[in-house]
């Protein structure tokens, strides 16, 4: 089975939103500069649209060098990444790592726009995934999330009004495998790389918040709690870990190495 490379999309500020990329350097942690940077609370906690639906609105760009953010009602923050400074121990589910904290003015940026007391920190150390033998840094879990295009739209066909996929907030979509093909892969070769999917994505409230607007509704997991619900979770996409890094371009070919079930 053979498929093609739709989106390419990294996720600089956790709960933030993407960047749409046309092409990018896989490393073993996912694409560049994914969750790198965090909002945490004064004792470590770490804060998403879950809690703060709000963080829909934020619109992220990383360079490496320098993070800029934009939101609505508030000034542009221009704010060069620290290396150095103290280093917090912080918490994403269950999973402890540590981040260098990025000041107070960063701090008082976000605080005054979630109006929550809160701190920006940068990933640094070492995370390994739950399975997989792989390393992460702020993202929930994994590294890399493939979901296809026809699942997608399979979901659609069912709801009243379709949604776009940046409700589920992919790294990788891929067209060409079927409406949850992505579910039957065990090993994908993705241009160069070639990656492999761990663990089915168990979905959230996060994809019940409008991107552009932050509200919320009750879709798609109404919807989707109807038909693929699994070992007590909603699951939609799958979480990966790179096996061949490797260049990825939108347009790259996707081909099937192993089937989960061959």
């Amino acid at each position: 089975m053979q498929g093609t490379v739709t989106e390419l999309n990294a996720y600089p500020l956790k709960s933030g939103g993407g960047t749409a990329l046309r092409s990018a350097e896989l490393t073993a942690r996912g694409l560049p500069f994914d969750r790198e940077f965090m909002l945490v609370t004064p004792e470590g906690r770490f804060l998403s649209q879950r809690d703060h639906a709000r963080m829909a609105l934020l619109r992220p760009s990383y360079d490496g060098t320098v993070l800029t953010v934009d939101a609505p009602g508030a000034p542009r923050l221009v704010h060069k990444a620290a290396d150095e400074g103290e280093v917090r121990e912080v918490s994403v589910q269950r999973s402890q790592c540590r981040g260098v904290d990025q000041g107070d003015e960063a701090a008082a940026w976000f605080g005054d726009l979630l109006g929550a007391d809160c701190r920006l920190v940068r990933f640094t150390g070492l995370r390994p995934t739950a399975r997989g033998g792989g390393e992460v840094m702020f993202a929930d879990g994994y590294p890399l999330l493939v979901i296809s295009a026809e699942s997608l739209a399979d979901l659609n066909a069912r709801l009243d009004e379709p949604l776009p996929m940046n409700r589920f907030r992919p790294t990788l979509v891929v067209e060409g495998l079927g409406p949850y093909g992505e579910d039957e892969v065990r090993l994908l070769r993705v241009g160069e790389a070639v990656i492999e999917m761990v663990k089915p994505c168990t979905r959230c409230v996060i994809t019940t918040t409008d991107q552009r607007t932050a509200e919320r509704g009750r879709e798609p997991l109404r919807t989707l709690a109807s038909y693929r619900t699994r070992d007590r979770g909603i699951q939609f996409g799958q979480n990966c870990v790179p096996r061949v890094l490797g260049t990825l371009r939108v347009g790259d070919p996707v081909e099937v190495v192993a089937a989960r079930h061959p």
